[in-house]
């Protein structure tokens, strides 16, 4: 099957998945995409620039014989302007997140225009697949809140319709990069606590390196590694930390390089993530593979990522509680480095999903 996977903001995860997917689909995937910056431009006006580059792919490789559009996608709009190419051909629609429920930046009020675009983008599609059941049901939970902003014509009956054409494909992942720098044996010394996720508000990197700073304040002993993505110019949080534990940081920035970044990984015996907001989980299931040792919040997408099994160790239920566990993980780093968690992430390779993607996708959405 020939199939256009349509990626607008084709950078970080969205790339990551896009071009997992198109590696080891069995499926003809050809990536048409755009830059991964301005996300509002790319939901209101992407699909003028979308429907060229379906209209000259078409000429040149021949039509699609189905459509895997992500969510920064207006579709409804594309599929108006890519006529006829997209006439009577399955469209699948992909929600990495949504602007309906993605926590607006501190002191801003949400735009719903976004997360209605998203909305008739669902209704546009022939399926929808959502990357976590925590996400699916977040989104179906806020949807009718949305529709009964409007005065009249809301159409609550949309929601049971998408739901029942909903599915969850989890997030791909590349796990056999990783291994190529796996080191012969983890070294010892103080516990190595590793932050890789965005430098961004909905991470709440406060409440991590408050954490942090509660166990040097006690004399406990460890190392930071803190790697991820900034997309401001000094998060003060993060300033603030690199001053306070100095002689504790083993790394400190985005990683310059994918390799520098698995060594990052590899080097670390503990991962903590403190989001207020998580559609799935990549940069945690990456660091698990590579051998560290999870802390996640006790709600959010983490609780589908780990066994129930795991939940008491894994999982904690407030601040309080991430103390505790990070406290005996850090006086404790023998047994901390003694788990063998990585089965958790390898049931997320693309090896074992891209299956599912291409079934889900040819012929017609079932």
């Amino acid at each position: 099957m020939r199939l256009y996977l349509i990626s607008p903001y084709h950078t970080g995860s969205h790339r990551a998945w896009a071009e997992g997917y198109a590696r080891h689909s069995a499926h003809e995937v050809h990536l048409l995409t755009m830059a991964g910056r301005f996300w509002k431009w790319r939901m209101q006006g992407g699909a003028l620039e979308l429907a060229r580059q379906v209209d000259a792919r078409a000429r040149e490789a021949g039509p699609p014989d189905a459509i895997l559009a992500t969510d920064m996608v207006n579709l409804p709009a594309l599929i108006a302007l890519a006529r006829p190419w997209l006439n009577e051909i399955p469209i699948h629609f992909y929600a990495h997140e949504n602007q309906l429920t993605y926590p607006p930046p501190p002191g801003e009020k949400r735009d719903l225009t976004y997360g209605m675009i998203n909305a008739l983008s669902m209704v546009a599609a022939d399926a929808v697949h959502f990357n976590s059941a925590y996400h699916r049901d977040e989104f179906f939970d806020e949807l009718p809140r949305l529709l009964k902003h409007f005065p009249d014509y809301n159409h609550l009956e949309i929601v049971a319709q998408l739901r029942e054409k909903s599915d969850v494909l989890p997030v791909g992942l590349d796990l056999s990069f990783f291994d190529a720098f796996r080191p012969a044996a983890r070294e010892p010394g103080p516990l190595r606590i590793l932050w890789n996720q965005r430098w961004e508000y909905d991470k709440n990197p406060g409440d991590f390196f408050r954490a942090l700073f509660d166990l040097a304040d006690e004399g406990l002993d460890f190392r930071l590694i803190v790697a991820g993505e900034n997309f401001r110019q000094q998060p003060a949080e993060f300033a603030r930390a690199r001053e306070r534990l100095a002689g504790r940081i083993l790394h400190f920035g985005f990683a310059e390089s994918r390799a520098d970044y698995a060594r990052l990984l590899w080097q670390a015996d503990l991962v903590v993530s403190t989001a207020i907001h998580e559609f799935f989980g990549v940069s945690v299931l990456e660091a698990i593979y590579c051998g560290a040792y999870p802390l996640l919040p006790n709600r959010l997408s983490y609780p589908e990522l780990l066994p129930v099994a795991l939940h008491q160790a894994h999982l904690y239920r407030n601040f309080d509680d991430l103390l505790a566990k990070l406290r005996w993980a850090v006086t404790h780093p023998a047994q901390v480095r003694a788990q063998h968690l990585a089965g958790i992430a390898d049931r997320y390779r693309w090896e074992a999903l891209a299956r599912r993607y291409d079934q889900r996708l040819s012929p017609r959405p079932s």
